[in-house]
């Protein structure tokens, strides 16, 4: 029997060299410098070709469809096994200990913007495959290893390629947790818009907090002028005191700048996090606000602070497959002479779809002057357990884990996976580390990276020489 794990070990150094420059790479999408030849922006581009690069110097046989995604294949077949990792991160935001873009190694631990999401794991599947091939094992089918480059905004990359290649007939996502995530929930943003306007006594000139829709927003900022700028301040660091947060104010010619610090999450799980956004509306709450500025205010902290389960919109909701209904609050603006939207990201199970959502939501805004629609959409997601490809998959895990308690879930995230009828998603992420994707120094241990390769090596194989 092959020992993988020792196979994953010798893979160590290469590895980690491989691994920590895609790393150094800052790929996230960036639309202010998107051209034709770089419709995401030169960076996203950069991180695709630099692997398409090491996997032909590798002997695998490659294609880069317009920059925006690309695969590495080995062997041939009439089925194919597609494995779905992305090269784009998250934007780094602050709160880092050390460069993002330059990992280090610390207490065993690899710490960058990308080793968990997806960076890491996907290099660690992709070490499996090029071990195997190295190994001389010979594959009864196709195998693609598919890289997009736009995985935590639109997908536009991997949706590309399933426009302009054939589906595969099955396959996994290395971009979640073990042991395997054999269903995912849908997924809707609400947005709702609204005018601006003040009419009070403070006026909030302007609100702004979120990266994106799916992280917890550690930041938020707001500018307010009023005549009582002393009190003001006595009130914001009482409420700085009284709850979990940190921030400042400064004076400025345009009036009192406020900032609030919470915790980044994943937005699949916002009660993880601290929602700098919402405490800071709570905070505005406690200022002589009128007009449209007020009804924002009022509609952020009365109906979204502290909620993660659409309780008080009448909504909570859960299944006993795929668990709870989750919201997170990840994107909210404010002008006061543009107005401003809210993004309301949903991760809902079967049961529940977008319409009802909206129905929840319409009767609330429109008491708060805003208005709601929502544009695309995702489906919940379900493989059975009872598939080969899950059963296999854990197999694998089983084996060099030896965790025998270990069963297929359901989780809030959405990865390339549910792309596929036959698709899951298979870690990297090991249940007993803490989960940083999308927060401020973000790591994996990086004996569960090797662990994970060894995993990856045993369930590739068997999916290819069955």
């Amino acid at each position: 029997m092959t020992d993988w794990q020792a196979k994953a070990n010798e893979q160590k150094e290469n590895y980690l060299n491989d691994l920590i420059s895609l790393v150094k790479i800052p790929s996230v999408r960036d639309d202010s410098k998107a051209t034709d030849e770089y419709p995401l922006g030169p960076a996203p581009a950069q991180a695709l070709s630099a692997f398409l690069e090491m996997a032909e110097q590798d002997g695998f046989k490659t294609k880069n469809i317009d920059n925006l995604v690309g695969y590495a294949e080995w062997g041939q077949g009439d089925e194919t096994l597609a494995i779905l990792a992305h090269l784009d991160v998250m934007p780094a935001g602050n709160g880092w200990n050390s460069d993002p873009f330059n990992p280090i190694i610390k207490d065993g631990n690899l710490i960058g913007r990308g080793v968990s999401d997806d960076k890491g794991p996907g290099m660690a599947a992709y070490y499996a495959m090029k071990t195997l091939k190295d190994m001389g094992v010979e594959p009864n089918k196709k195998v693609r290893f598919i890289v997009g480059t736009d995985e935590e905004s639109n997908w536009t990359g991997m949706k590309r390629y399933f426009e302009v290649e054939p589906e595969p007939t099955y396959g996994f996502s290395p971009d979640a947790e073990f042991p395997v995530i054999n269903g995912e929930k849908g997924q809707v943003s609400l947005l709702l818009d609204y005018p601006g306007g003040n009419d009070g006594d403070d006026l909030l000139r302007s609100f702004k907090a979120g990266l994106r829709f799916n992280m917890v927003p550690r930041e938020a900022d707001a500018v307010v002028e009023t005549a009582n700028n002393e009190q003001a301040v006595a009130k914001f660091t009482a409420f700085l005191d009284a709850n979990p947060i940190e921030g400042e104010c400064e004076l400025s010619a345009d009036g009192l700048h406020f900032q609030v610090i919470g915790k980044a999450a994943h937005g699949m799980e916002p009660e993880k996090g601290i929602n700098a956004a919402t405490y800071l509306a709570k905070f505005l709450q406690s200022l002589s606000l009128g007009g449209q500025a007020k009804q924002f205010v009022d509609f952020v902290a009365d109906f979204l602070h502290l909620d993660t389960r659409f309780n008080n919109f009448m909504g909570a909701y859960r299944d006993d497959v795929m668990g709870d209904l989750t919201m997170n609050v990840g994107l909210l603006s404010f002008d006061d002479t543009k107005g401003g939207q809210i993004d309301m990201n949903f991760r809902y199970p079967k049961g529940v779809t977008p319409d009802g959502l909206q129905a929840k939501v319409l009767p609330v805004a429109k008491e708060h002057g805003m208005t709601v629609h929502y544009e695309k959409f995702e489906v919940p997601h379900y493989v059975d357990a009872n598939d080969p490809l899950v059963k296999t998959l854990m197999k694998a895990y089983i084996d060099q884990t030896g965790d025998e308690n270990a069963r297929p879930e359901v989780v809030g995230g959405g990865t390339y996976g549910r792309l596929m009828k036959r698709g899951v998603a298979f870690g990297a992420l090991m249940p007993t580390t803490p989960n940083t994707m999308h927060q401020a120094n973000e790591y994996q241990p990086v004996n569960d990276l090797l662990k994970s390769m060894a995993i990856y090596m045993q369930a590739i194989n068997d999916l290819v020489t069955d």
